[in-house]
């Protein structure tokens, strides 16, 4: 359950801290007040695409943090796949930074994760409705995915699009194999020409980097020896001249006499000793480097051919060595395979046929799954909507065969009859905004238990919904605030009635920024808050009266459920 959500620097809000009950949570204000920046914050906390514009303006930073309560199972377990500490009350808190320059940091119980992780566990916690579901409700391609979330058929549809894809593979092979003698020659020729050119190239990985090594110590030879000359010249003894070498190893002798009566000299001429050793093994170290300098003309020119052709190589099949080659691997494999067409055609189209069985076994029972599925949702919809003023209408679920589609071989789509007498239509084509947002309502009624979130939001509900239909609302987001978490947004006095918490979401201007803040209201403030959805104006005694009475009347009704 959210506890509380902690907002700093969103949009026109500067800070507010909002508390939420258990039961139904309600939020009211008027147009612009900015309660749809509340909802921005929340969705920010559920790991949802934020824009920096979103931070107020003059600052480089906002915040959001929410805190839960009694997390699920199913939240404690994606945590724990996470890796993520779950606290011993079963609390967890969320914190997501935005900065101007694009940055995010998010915190779950003060571990850092990714906007990804965030949204996974945000799946868990709270499930909004706006108004892309009712879009989701308008789009028949969309209908199976409420059907599914009823059916549990999470484990068979995984089967189904695993088969589904394998079938699709074995025919893009198939497509890809299948070509005329003209096209079959063509493909033979080139390859063939390229295989041949890559394997006459003969190429090794590193060699171009090893060449390019050889070549620039080619170029720099003359400072190379003479550096490597000084070098040997420092060490080994010359004709008029001792060494370090050697000079190094007098030393260690003469130290190896003091050290008969000084015992400091031990240390020292074994030091010495030693270096004097490892300086003398350099010589000949260096005398090899001296050798690798030494080159003819005719090396230069053999490495600039080589480089050539791996330059030229690699325009047509690859960056580097490795590239090439694996191009070559495929070059050859894809040769045999159209060499070989016929029998492998024959292969593809058995396991094509053994395929199509499958996928189609496995849609079968999808479609079996998904039927009864919606027999209980339809029947379910039903009770909803006639407890929501909606007796007369008729709500059903057709299914028409279709081809292998990557969501099944089901074509679903939502009917409603409207009125008595009527045949059923397409939902998307006939109802009005009130209706379905009272449609909306009843899929989430319905789906409330499958859902696994423990918090609901419903941002307005009540589109296009006024009269003996809003208190109908109201009713039924009591009800499913009793075994849930609920939150409204509303701009409808019977609901705001319902609440069990209700906020006042309001602005105002102070000095040349404007502020928007959120008050929790008591049995007074809630009485004017509703007078001035009522009417208008909360301090009209008349929409005062009735602002009481809805309260009273709402109280009544709360007692019985």
């Amino acid at each position: 359950m959210l506890s509380n959500l902690k907002i700093e620097n969103i949009a026109i809000i500067e800070q507010a801290s909002i508390d939420f009950c258990t039961g139904f949570n309600c939020m009211t204000g008027e147009t612009g007040a900015g309660k749809s920046i509340v909802i921005d914050s929340i969705n920010a906390i559920l790991g949802e695409k934020t824009s920096r514009e979103l931070i107020r303006s003059g600052e480089s930073k906002a915040t959001v943090s929410a805190f839960f309560t009694d997390i699920s199972k199913k939240t404690q377990d994606i945590l724990s796949e996470m890796d993520i500490p779950c606290e011993d009350d079963n609390t967890l808190l969320i914190n997501r930074s935005m900065t101007k320059d694009g940055r995010n940091v998010c915190k779950v119980n003060g571990s850092n994760v990714t906007v990804s992780m965030l949204k996974k566990i945000g799946f868990s916690l709270i499930n909004i409705h706006g108004q892309s579901d009712n879009q989701d409700l308008m789009n028949p391609d969309f209908h199976y995915t409420f059907i599914d979330a009823v059916g549990d058929v999470d484990d068979l549809f995984a089967q189904y699009k695993q088969s589904y894809y394998q079938l699709l593979n074995i025919k893009s092979e198939i497509n890809r194999l299948t070509v005329d003698d003209a096209m079959k020659a063509r493909q033979i020729d080139l390859l063939s020409y390229q295989i041949d050119e890559l394997e006459k190239a003969d190429l090794r990985i590193g060699e171009r980097d090893e060449l390019m090594s050889r070549r620039k110590i080619i170029n720099n030879s003359q400072k190379l020896a003479d550096s490597l000359n000084t070098a040997y010249s420092a060490i080994a003894d010359g004709e008029d001249y001792y060494g370090a070498s050697s000079l190094l190893f007098d030393a260690a002798k003469a130290l190896s006499t003091a050290a008969e009566f000084l015992d400091d000299a031990k240390d020292i001429t074994e030091s010495i000793n030693d270096i004097a050793y490892t300086v003398d093994s350099y010589m000949s170290d260096i005398s090899n480097m001296l050798e690798n300098t030494a080159f003819d003309e005719r090396e230069l020119a053999d490495i600039e051919e080589r480089l050539d052709v791996i330059y030229r190589l690699s325009k047509k099949y690859g960056e580097n060595e490795e590239e090439m080659l694996i191009f070559l691997d495929k070059a050859r494999e894809e040769l045999h395979n159209i060499t070989y067409s016929d029998e492998l055609l024959a292969n593809l189209n058995n396991q094509l046929i053994e395929c199509e069985k499958q996928t189609s076994i496995i849609a079968q029972q999808l479609s079996d799954k998904r039927k009864l599925a919606a027999d209980f949702f339809a029947e379910q919809i039903q009770k909803e909507l006639s407890f929501l003023d909606m007796p007369e209408t008729k709500f059903s679920v057709k299914f028409e065969k279709t081809p292998f589609t990557e969501t099944g071989t089901d074509s679903i789509e939502f009917l409603i009859s409207a009125n008595r007498g009527e045949a059923p239509k397409p939902l998307a084509k006939i109802a009005s905004g009130g209706e379905l947002s009272r449609i909306m309502l009843a899929i989430k009624s319905v789906l409330a238990d499958k859902d696994g979130t423990d918090t609901l939001i419903f941002d307005e509900i009540d589109s296009g919904v006024s009269g003996r239909a809003a208190g109908k609302i109201a009713l039924k987001l009591y009800d499913v605030s009793n075994n849930r978490q609920v939150i409204c947004i509303t701009h409808l006095p019977s609901i705001a009635a319902f609440a069990d918490n209700h906020l006042l979401i309001s602005k105002a201007v102070k000095g040349e920024k404007t502020y928007t803040s959120v008050t929790p209201l008591d049995k007074n403030g809630r009485v004017s808050e509703i007078a001035r959805i009522i009417g208008g104006n909360e301090n009209d005694r008349i929409h005062l009266e009735s602002a009481e009475l809805l309260l009273s009347d709402a109280q009544a009704h709360k007692e019985v459920i």
